[in-house]
């Protein structure tokens, strides 16, 4: 599958009747990273939806095989810069706290592989239902890059130390470890991801909005104490970290695909 022509937006929006709202990250070709671009594109529309009086839900999939890769890494190696990684960083943590300040639920619809950042997105969303062969992981120490940011909603999500676990061995889970961890909501075939993402769209629908939206906010009002502070701290971390030499080589060898110079033989 390619990437979207200059004609073709990088992600996809669709409102039907009901009010039930779909994202569309649509880049398959480069795994639907969250580029610069897309953490715009992601937050000028979770802007528009929350302004929708008759917006009830929001369904956040993707093109291709992967969910999301994460950052892009080749954008990110280009402004070697810790205050333009400072401002990345603090960009993509603005756009997760729009999904949890949002008053619609909203449901990650899990195609494939969600790694780094794209783990962090699943993780960030209310709920969330992947395909059986769909892996997870915070992968970013494989190139020097401790997944600070994304450990915010992870440990939310999944008991500390499973949670440290994948943060210092990069190791990847699969659907149903995921499930039964609690990163994930539900585990089905790719043939029943859409039938099973409409059953819970159609559970929340039957419920009246003010409740749900009240009931969110409340939710995680009760749940968080100082969520956008550890974003802060999260984020000027890996800002340093990203600045630092071991992650610029880690980086530069993925690109390469080669072996960084820092890792033991």
């Amino acid at each position: 599958m390619q990437d979207p022509t200059p004609q073709e937006p990088i992600l996809l929006h669709q409102r039907d009747a009901r009010g039930v709202h779909t994202l569309t990250l649509n880049t398959p070709k480069a795994f639907n990273a969250l580029s610069e671009a897309m953490l715009a594109a992601l937050s000028d529309k979770l802007t528009e939806i929350a302004a929708d009086p008759e917006g009830r839900v929001v369904v956040l999939g993707a093109a291709g095989k992967a969910f999301c890769a994460g950052h892009n890494l080749k954008e990110m190696k280009a402004q070697p810069e810790e205050a333009y990684y400072r401002r990345l960083f603090a960009q993509c943590s603005r756009m997760m706290m729009q999904i949890q300040q949002l008053p619609l639920p909203v449901i990650a619809r899990v195609q494939g592989l969600a790694t780094a950042a794209g783990c962090q997105l699943v993780a960030q969303c209310d709920l969330a239902v992947a395909v059986q062969e769909a892996k997870f992981g915070v992968n970013g120490i494989d190139v020097g890059l401790f997944c600070a940011t994304p450990s915010v909603p992870l440990v939310r999500n999944v008991p500390t130390k499973t949670a440290m676990e994948m943060l210092l061995t990069g190791e990847f889970i699969s659907a149903e470890t995921a499930q039964q961890r609690g990163l994930v909501n539900r585990v089905v075939s790719a043939e029943a991801l859409d039938a099973e993402v409409e059953k819970l769209v159609a559970a929340i629908l039957a419920k009246p909005r003010v409740a749900i939206a009240m009931g969110k906010a409340v939710f995680y009002q009760h749940r968080e104490t100082g969520i956008e502070a550890a974003y802060q701290l999260a984020g000027q971390t890996m800002a340093c970290n990203m600045a630092h030499e071991v992650a610029q080589e880690g980086v530069q060898a993925f690109i390469e695909k080669r072996p960084p110079a820092w890792r033991a033989a």
